[in-house]
């Protein structure tokens, strides 16, 4: 078993893990506790009550953050001619098609979110294999597939995110940086929870929001309770 550094036991001294504290309260003490030598990462844990292996009770959608996520990310765009060009003056940092395939195909992805144009779906598919286990793969349902890639970009750069539940039926989401506000933490974690709530699945029975985590990317999980 590992052994907790210096930083990390100073953090667990502030800590009752035998409370659940307020959102108020656990964002003051991952924020304190996001000492490294960066700016960190505040991510949120949520367990919901879901049979995660029925799809129908899988949850997967996005949001666009009130006050975005703090990072900067790169979008490729499946896309040709005018809509190439469209893309590329909405931002896009990578627009292709084949050759985007091929990039793929080798390994080489420096993006972290991906838009397509309908008909480049077929080509999607050949790399779908890759896209989809890392979450990468367009999707309409995520505003991803569409005719519309200015306002897909623009979504995407201007902090949208996508949650997902995972195979133990966890929503795990970065929602800002520890440089954020108390207040502006508390704002995305409040809009990621009430889209989360409003994506829940008709056949989720019993309690839905069953534990809720805060955290910060070098730090120590605080679990918390909405007022």
């Amino acid at each position: 078993m590992a052994k907790l550094g210096k930083r990390l036991k100073n953090a667990k001294k502030d800590i009752n893990f035998s409370k659940v504290y307020s959102l108020k309260e656990a964002i003051e003490i991952v924020k304190k506790a996001a000492t490294a030598k960066f700016d960190e990462t505040i991510e949120i844990s949520i367990m919901l009550g879901i049979d995660p292996t029925k799809q129908e009770q899988n949850v997967r959608n996005v949001i666009s953050l009130p006050n975005g996520t703090g990072k900067t990310y790169k979008v490729a765009v499946f896309a040709k001619d005018q809509k190439a060009e469209e893309a590329k003056k909405a931002g896009a940092d990578i627009v292709g098609a084949d050759d985007l395939v091929e990039m793929i195909q080798k390994g080489d992805m420096p993006f972290d979110r991906c838009v397509a144009t309908p008909d480049m779906m077929p080509l999607v598919g050949k790399v779908g294999k890759i896209l989809g286990p890392k979450g990468l793969m367009p999707n309409p349902k995520l505003g991803t597939v569409t005719l519309d890639v200015k306002t897909a970009i623009c979504n995407i750069k201007s902090g949208q995110i996508e949650y997902r539940s995972e195979k133990n039926g966890i929503v795990h989401a970065g929602i800002g940086k520890a440089s954020f506000s108390n207040g502006a933490i508390e704002e995305n974690a409040k809009a990621l929870i009430d889209a989360i709530v409003k994506s829940k699945p008709t056949g989720a029975k019993g309690a839905y929001l069953k534990k809720t985590t805060l955290s910060s990317t070098m730090g120590i999980g605080v679990t918390f309770a909405l007022d």
